[in-house]
């Protein structure tokens, strides 16, 4: 990928979240709203045209610790998912592939994205053209799991095929997802049936959700240098 003179990847995260927000995002909406770095311009972006009173009433339910704490500070209000169910998920990914099937769970939050993400109209995917891939598996699937007895958990994970290992944080200890769970990145260099392989990880005893995403986003909008691209699938 060459960037041009100026551009960088968060340009590109920035307009591809403003497109979708310009594009998807309308006053009176409950919107699910994602977590990590392209997530985060879309809610800052919803926050600003709140404030300027050009959307009104929107609210979101937050995948995340640190996407309530964003939303908190830019000035959209948030609701629980109890009390309402999103029109919509705006969310990032980490790879994308030409029928929207995704990976996502990088960020650490792929158990609630993928909630709120089934329970809501449609997910649209917000990412950079570094995200697209021909065939998912370019990098780690997350897959998280119960702490107890989390070794044989690993066991059972790399009796599919991959490399699994154990999400560290930065003192050395596991990382402890919002819900009190582990991560496990699970290296499998490619992945030709999604589907398939979601459906072997879930039946795991201990493997509570992985970052497959199949069959959930019909709309991807896409940053590339000078330009944004919209890809659609058929519901």
């Amino acid at each position: 990928m060459a960037l041009r003179y100026g551009e960088s990847l968060e340009n590109l995260k920035r307009a591809a979240a403003e497109r979708a927000v310009a594009e998807h995002v309308e006053s009176g909406m409950v919107l699910g709203l994602g977590t990590g770095s392209t997530a985060s311009f879309v809610l800052r972006k919803i926050g600003a045209l709140l404030a300027s009173g050009d959307l009104k009433d929107v609210r979101g339910i937050p995948t995340s610790a640190q996407t309530a704490a964003l939303a908190g500070e830019v000035g959209v209000p948030l609701v629980k998912l109890v009390e309402a169910r999103p029109r919509l998920t705006i969310d990032g990914a980490d790879e994308v592939e030409p029928g929207l099937a995704l990976i996502k769970g990088r960020g650490g939050a792929l158990l609630r994205e993928k909630i709120v993400a089934y329970t809501g109209g449609g997910l649209v995917v917000v990412a950079d053209e570094s995200k697209l891939v021909e065939s998912l598996g370019a990098g780690p699937l997350p897959v998280e799991i119960e702490p107890f007895g989390w070794e044989v958990t690993l066991e059972a994970l790399a009796s599919l095929g991959c490399e699994p290992e154990l999400r560290m944080d930065g003192a050395g200890a596991p990382y402890v997802t919002d819900g009190g769970h582990y991560t496990v990145d699970c290296l499998f260099f490619s992945i030709p049936d999604p589907a398939a392989l979601e459906g072997e990880i879930k039946s795991i005893p201990g493997a509570l959700e992985c970052g497959l995403f199949v069959g959930l986003a019909h709309v991807a909008v896409i940053g590339h240098p000078g330009r944004t691209e919209v890809i659609e699938t058929k519901p």
